[in-house]
């Protein structure tokens, strides 16, 4: 079933039902744009750190220097309560410095009207070797545990990316979806060393030892 353009009640509600439907349906959605309306509580903001900023123009800009220095911060995931539908779930909204981490310092940007915004659809992930433990009480998020997120921020475990024009003045900068595609180089190295080798062996046998194979 294609995902609507319209508000949180026909793009979100078929797929999600609030995330107490399937998690199959959820699974099968992760990076689908969504569009939803609502408003943002900004009380209970949880950061993701540290993140550098997403930036395609720049990166395409330091390609091939040897050396480059991202800017470091957090990304902003904050309960966003859709009016349609009666529930919250989790918006990243995206990257601050980390001069700009406490709300505090960023108020321009803590919208309290309604809105509508456009996101992707992102799944919880497993935490990598070498990656802290999120840390519940300083607040402090590695990687994306939505069933624990949801708990300490009373949404559904449901978290999309704010895309990039969803940036408002004094905000969080949107569009910070980075798509980790898997390296496959050495399995692809051994499997095709591994043809070579063995029709290299087939050939000898043949054509060399006259073997009939």
């Amino acid at each position: 079933m294609p995902l609507s353009s319209g508000a949180c009640s026909s793009s979100l509600w078929p797929h999600f039902a609030s995330a107490r439907g399937s998690l199959l349906e959820l699974k099968e959605l992760e990076y689908r744009p969504v569009q939803v309306r609502g408003r943002f509580d900004h009380t209970k903001e949880l950061y993701m750190l540290p993140r550098s900023l997403v930036d395609p123009a720049k990166e395409a800009r330091d390609a091939g220097q040897l050396m480059s220095s991202p800017e470091s911060g957090a990304n902003v995931i904050t309960p966003f309560y859709c009016t349609d539908l009666g529930i919250t779930i989790l918006v990243n909204r995206g990257f601050v410095s980390r001069k700009k981490v406490k709300p505090e310092t960023r108020l321009k940007g803590q919208i309290e009207e309604e809105i509508e915004l456009v996101g992707v659809v992102r799944l919880a992930e497993n935490r990598k070797p070498f990656v802290p433990e999120n840390s519940v009480e300083k607040n402090r998020w590695h990687y994306r545990d939505l069933d624990a997120m949801a708990r300490v921020t009373g949404a559904e475990p449901i978290l999309i990316d704010a895309d990039y024009k969803s940036t408002v003045p004094g905000g969080p900068i949107g569009g910070q979806t980075r798509v980790t595609l898997r390296n496959e180089h050495l399995q692809y190295i051994i499997t095709w060393y591994g043809l070579c080798a063995a029709t290299s062996y087939m050939w000898y046998k043949k054509f060399i030892l006259k073997v009939h194979l």
